[in-house]
């Protein structure tokens, strides 16, 4: 038996749409539907994973690094009680290193290393998505975004979720191996201006700061992981250069879906 667990998020639930028609996949979530099976990292005694053979750990990043770790920590120790198979974990991209929220993904890729159980690490690149829902052309029509120079090797979602599929439904073939997902075209701030018929006009980080701050939609802790983005993609380390042997073409079995393509389809909707 396969299980997801985190299948709640965008990734998740694209993940789980792909294998919505199989009667070997148990979901795994807080409040599970019918079929389902409620997994709550928050609580260790839901975490029930008698008779998996392949646990899918979709990463709980939305909360504090110790809390993550915790959170991991708690499926990672129940999975092994339960004798799991296999973990197939969703990290961040190896060039996140410099990212606030890299901490808690490197501290659970360690864990898995020593951990009894086979696992294989997805180090996900950032979302085209997220490219469009942190740099969208403003209401004046200018891309303000902190980027500078910079470009992101962002890739999109869609293959992100396939590539997480075709790994936990066949895990035996990519045992112990860690694998970088990025995009191929790292995108900048003038090309998502030319695609979207805006203009880019960067602004500075503590500028963005005030204005984040200001919007009140971002938690205390979203804040500097917003910014830490901004800084890294303006500083080149998110290019997808810092990375070795991206597998995303691979692993698709194809060519990857054009990240400026989702981009300007997510500004759009």
């Amino acid at each position: 038996m396969l299980m997801i667990t985190g299948a709640t998020g965008a990734l998740g639930k694209l993940v789980t749409a792909r294998l919505a028609d199989r009667d070997d996949v148990v979901i795994g979530t807080r409040s599970p539907a019918p079929g389902g099976r409620r997994v709550d990292f928050d609580d260790p005694a839901s975490l029930d994973f008698t008779g998996v053979g392949t646990l899918l750990v979709i990463s709980a990043g939305a909360a504090e690094d110790d809390v993550v770790t915790a959170r991991h920590e708690a499926v990672i120790s129940a999975a092994e009680k339960a004798g799991v198979g296999h973990l197939v974990y969703t990290s961040l991209s190896g060039d996140g290193d410099h990212l606030t929220y890299a901490l808690a993904h490197r501290w659970t890729e360690r864990r898995l290393r020593a951990s009894s159980l086979n696992w294989t690490v997805l180090r996900n690149g950032l979302y085209a998505e997220f490219l469009a829902a942190i740099a969208a052309p403003g209401p004046d029509g200018t891309i303000a975004a902190p980027l500078g120079a910079g470009r992101l090797a962002a890739v999109a979602r869609e293959d992100l979720a396939e590539v997480a599929v075709r790994v936990a439904t066949d895990p035996a073939a990519h045992t112990g191996r860690t694998y970088e997902l990025v995009g191929e075209h790292a995108l900048g701030g003038a090309d998502l201006a030319a695609a979207t018929g805006a203009s880019y006009e960067p602004g500075t980080l503590a500028a963005t700061r005030e204005a984040i701050t200001a919007a009140g939609q971002a938690l205390p802790f979203q804040v500097p992981m917003l910014l830490s983005t901004y800084a890294a993609i303006a500083g080149g380390f998110l290019d997808g250069t810092g990375v070795q042997s991206n597998a995303l073409r691979t692993l698709l079995g194809k060519e990857p879906r054009p990240a400026i393509e989702v981009y300007t389809a997510a500004v759009r909707p």
